[in-house]
Formats: structure tokens, sequence, C-alpha cells
């Protein structure tokens, strides 16, 4: 089982910036593409952003497009996501997330076919 290990996060006031990185072990060779989600308490979690390895494609769920950039950088292996402008509405908890080649789709936004997770970095925003 691959594990996915998320550093970074924090608190930050409503209109601050903040990032968060995930290191992919096996990223340029293993994965097909990767991507963050995001739990808020009491909600169910959902997919913010993704990126495809091989061409650096991406895809952002409305409410955070223009405001949040998720990265790569194979040489490390990590997948990164920054955060700009953010809202108390971005607060919870980040995971990230990969699919290995031969498996589904990221851009389908479905955790379910995301195989190996990370634990999870804590943000939040206050107003």
């Amino acid at each position: 089982q691959v594990q996915l290990e998320e550093s970074g996060g924090g608190s930050v006031q409503a209109g601050g910036s903040l990032s968060v990185s995930c290191v992919v072990p096996g990223y340029s060779s293993d994965i097909k593409c990767s991507g963050w989600f995001r739990q808020a308490p009491g909600k169910k979690r959902e997919a913010v952003a993704v990126i495809y390895t091989y061409n650096g494609g991406t895809e952002y769920i409305d409410s955070v497009a223009g405001r949040f950039t998720i990265s790569q950088d194979k040489d490390q292996n990590t997948v990164a996501l920054q955060m700009s402008s953010l809202k108390p509405a971005d607060t919870g908890k980040y995971y990230c997330a990969a699919i290995p080649w031969g498996g589904e789709n990221c851009y389908n936004f479905n955790e379910k076919d995301f195989p190996y997770w990370g634990q999870g970095t804590q943000v939040t925003v206050s107003s």
C-alpha cells in the first residue's frame, strides 16, 4: 500500500494564503494523476483540484478556480496546492490522493477512484 504524506497548512485570516504539499512515492513512474480533497466539519469530503503527471494538466472545482493552484515537482515526488484569497468556507482537513497507471480518470473527481491517500493536514481560515 502506498502511503502519501502531507505537510503545510495551518491557520490564516480570510484573504490570506497558505500552501500544502504531499510526497507521493513513485510519483514520476507509477502515478497517473493526483489530487487534493478537503473535508469540512460535518460535511462530505470533496475534490478540490487534480493534476496529471504526464502533461501537468489540471482541473479545479468552481469554488477554488482562480484562487488555488495545484502543481507538481517530479524530481521531488511532490504535489502541492497553493491557496490564496482564502475564505472561511475553505476551512477543512486537506487530503492528498493519487491514482496509479491503469486506474480511473482523476477528472471524475470521485474519491472512490483514488486508492492512495495521505492522513490529511488542517487548514483553518478565520473571518
